[in-house]
């Protein structure tokens, strides 16, 4: 009943945005502005807690309980788990936004900053990490574990539903079928947003390329093809397609990062990545809760908490595709894998791809910013066109996104699967195709019908209720986690025991 309502009100969405663009994104362009203005200060307090919750958990003696039964052994090596979570994570997104948002920060700066000049420079890359680094990916990891938990120690299904389940409170346990109809309505149109990213930039790719023209049509056809390809990918399994083209995604990735180090401004670079890292761990606190209550200023909204919501978004997402592939990772590792590990190739990808673009703006007068200010999507391919073997990797990096689109389909296909049969680990073939074509239709219509920016507003509008779910998921968590661990302590002091009257017999 949940999956249908779900659907419906999904493809109500959709045929409002066909009919009537204008009016669905002024109505979720209102919301969305009421929701920064009189809640912002929530999802600030928000993030910063379960960032707080992760470092916490990871440190402390629950650490070591392990996301399965204690024989259990990781599905995946160390290496294809982290390529996979990270392809799913951001991926696509830190290759369309590794040169924009420097380059945007730096042309219109954080309040109290002047635009253009070298403070702007150097907040533009620190904001940067910041929304990119360890709050994004403690909301994922949180999501994630109390996801994992409750699936591979207390034999649930894997449902957003279902991780509430240690809370006391009956009445909110009875309402937690909403909650999975909510999940998919937001991991539905957050993947139908990043589907029309995604094949904006692999036109400005194209075109740069091959001269292929900008516009709809093209982009219609890239959806079209790329869907194909991850709905392929997903029918093969995660052992398979996914896990193969998230290496692949990784590699290619860490290619083009050491082609730009090194033909790029190698020493600027390192400079770049040094003081930065200082100053995002000596502002960290600043950062996290800062609000400008006496200064006319949007900054806060439009950056820092727009991109807190998106990422609250699309926590069900993500944290469903993590979860599916952690089996027999203690919470430790968990932890650190999904929180420090991709956080410091975040900070490793900005510094290279930032830090060469405002060296390329600053000293070189490379029209980036004014890319950037015409077209985001071209951001990249600019700074490319300006450096040596620039075609060479405006390839490589076309070839990255197109893969990485195909890797963030499939993961949501698969997620979505799990979501519409009970949290089956591994759906059918049809399953998989059906959602792979529902949400390629939903990214084309509302391509065509100019509303790709009005579902991604509409997307951040969602995650204000699963806020409130998060923070349910991680109360039930903790309950659980220290019902186990005290089982656990339990048993050891038992098998103490028992050895202890072998001895003396």
């Amino acid at each position: 009943m949940q999956l249908i309502l779900s659907v419906g009100f999904i493809f109500g969405i959709v045929l409002w945005g066909i009919l009537s663009p204008a009016s669905l994104a002024a109505v979720f362009e209102t919301a969305l502005a009421s929701i920064t203005k009189n809640f912002g200060w929530l999802y600030l307090w928000a993030v910063l807690a379960l960032v707080i919750f992760a470092a916490y958990l990871a440190c402390s003696r629950y650490g070591g309980l392990k996301l399965g039964n204690d024989e259990d052994e990781p599905e995946f090596s160390l290496g294809a788990w982290f390529a996979m979570l990270f392809a799913a994570g951001m991926g696509i997104g830190l290759v369309f936004w590794g040169v924009a948002e420097p380059i945007s920060h730096y042309s219109a700066a954080p309040p109290g900053i002047a635009s253009a000049t070298p403070e702007a420079a150097n907040a533009a890359i620190r904001y940067s990490f910041f929304h990119w680094g360890l709050h994004p990916w403690s909301v994922y990891s949180i999501v994630a574990l109390c996801i994992a938990f409750f699936q591979y120690r207390r034999q649930r299904p894997a449902l957003v539903s279902e991780s509430i389940c240690a809370l006391p409170w009956r009445p909110i346990r009875r309402l937690s079928g909403l909650f999975d109809s909510l999940a998919v309505v937001a991991t539905a149109f957050g993947v139908a947003a990043s589907l029309g990213m995604g094949a904006l930039q692999i036109n400005s790719g194209l075109g740069v390329l091959f001269g292929l023209e900008v516009g709809k049509t093209a982009q219609v056809i890239i959806i079209v093809i790329t869907t194909a390809m991850f709905v392929a990918s997903a029918v093969t399994g995660v052992s398979k397609g996914v896990k193969w083209l998230s290496n692949f995604n990784m590699m290619v990735a860490a290619v083009l990062t050491l082609t730009v180090f090194v033909l790029g401004p190698t020493v600027a670079i390192m400079d770049t990545f040094t003081n930065t890292l200082g100053s995002y761990l000596s502002d960290f606190v600043r950062m996290s809760l800062r609000m400008t209550p006496f200064r006319e200023s949007s900054w806060i909204g439009g950056w820092t908490v727009f991109y807190w919501a998106w990422w609250v978004s699309w926590s069900p997402f993500v944290g469903l595709f993590i979860a599916r592939v952690s089996r027999g990772r203690t919470i430790r590792e968990f932890i650190i894998g999904t929180v420090l590990a991709p956080s410091l190739l975040a900070f490793i990808w900005f510094s290279v791809f930032g830090g060469t673009a405002l060296h390329m703006e600053i000293w070189q007068s490379v029209p980036i910013a004014a890319a950037v200010k015409a077209d985001v999507s071209t951001a990249l391919f600019t700074m490319f066109g300006a450096m040596p073997m620039g075609m060479a990797m405006s390839i490589i990096a076309t070839l990255l996104v197109l893969v990485f689109f195909i890797t963030s389909g499939d993961s949501a296909t698969l997620v979505l699967g799990m979501m519409s049969t009970r949290g089956n680990p591994d759906p059918s073939p049809r399953i998989k195709i059906i959602w792979g074509s529902l949400v390629a239709g939903i990214a084309i219509s509302l391509l065509l019908a100019g509303g790709i920016k009005a579902v991604q507003t509409a997307t951040i509008v969602f995650a204000l209720p699963f806020t409130i779910v998060i923070f349910l998921m991680v109360i039930s968590l903790w309950r659980a986690v220290r019902e186990d661990w005290q089982e656990e302590q339990r048993k050891e002091r038992e098998l103490r025991h028992r050895l202890r009257q072998l001895i003396s017999q």
